[in-house]
């Protein structure tokens, strides 16, 4: 199921649920990645003048973050920084990854609207049992286009946890999940498994911060635990819910719902 395109395109922060949605950065600056220094630095060669930049994202990127790619660059905010700017996006064959690890999120809170019908209460960084999941959720009941479902009536209400992945690995036409071991990431699917059974409606949102992509899988070439963890999750009522998007320069707009998590039926 495709989301309708956005209207028009405006600067700045824009919300507009009901015709897609698009979160945007200000301005951006290209450079020339170079080195990683560590999980939360890197070297890039801005307009000549090589800068130390901070990286928006503490995983791995190896397909992405290599010695001569192309990436895209923030100015940082805030006081006592110490790097002049942030690395939001790469480039690889021709196509922008968005990498900020903040994204998904947000792109995700724009979302939610198209799932749930007339939401009355929105908390992000929920917190249930020993956990803190992305959002917990109130609303009249499940949007009639939600995927896979069939609705709630207005009556009954739903409440809801939904915990959101960011997916920034491409392998083979594929979207994987994840990119490095998670041990947080397995602990969040099983307080969502716990939260199904408890009645629920219980979420993954795998956010895939590129265009492209045909299908969304579990990384099991380097995060069995949590793909095994993905599959109890599913077995026990978490819904797995996929949204693609399409990074550009300025902007990263979710596009479509992937179809593809039959991979665990």
């Amino acid at each position: 199921m495709f989301l309708p395109p956005l209207r028009e395109r405006t600067r700045g922060d824009t919300i507009r649920p009901k015709d897609g949605a698009c979160m945007q950065y200000g301005k951006t600056a290209a450079g020339v990645f170079l080195a990683r220094k560590n999980r939360f630095t890197a070297l890039v060669d801005v307009g000549g003048r090589e800068e130390t930049v901070h990286v928006k994202n503490t995983g791995r990127l190896k397909e992405l973050l290599k010695p001569g790619a192309k990436v895209v660059l923030v100015p940082a905010e805030g006081p006592g920084r110490k790097t002049r700017f942030d690395l939001v996006g790469a480039y690889r064959d021709g196509r922008l990854f968005n990498i900020d690890s903040l994204a998904p999120n947000k792109v995700a809170a724009e979302y939610l609207p198209r799932l749930f019908r007339n939401i009355t209460r929105l908390k992000p960084e929920a917190k249930k049992g020993e956990s803190r999941l992305d959002f917990y959720v109130e609303a009249e009941g499940l949007a009639e286009e939600a995927p896979g479902e069939k609705g709630l009536p207005a009556s009954g209400g739903v409440r809801a946890f939904v915990e959101v992945k960011g997916v920034t690995l491409l392998r083979d036409g594929g979207a994987y999940f994840p990119d490095a071991p998670t041990g947080r990431g397995i602990k969040h699917l099983d307080e969502l498994a716990k939260c199904a059974k408890e009645g629920y409606f219980a979420a993954v949102l795998f956010v895939v911060q590129f265009k492209g992509a045909h299908f969304v899988a579990p990384n099991d070439e380097t995060g069995r635990a949590f793909g095994e963890a993905l599959r109890r999750a599913k077995e026990a009522g978490v819904r797995l819910l996929a949204l693609e998007c399409d990074a550009e320069e300025r902007s990263e707009e979710h596009t479509s719902e992937l179809q593809s998590l039959a991979y665990l039926v």
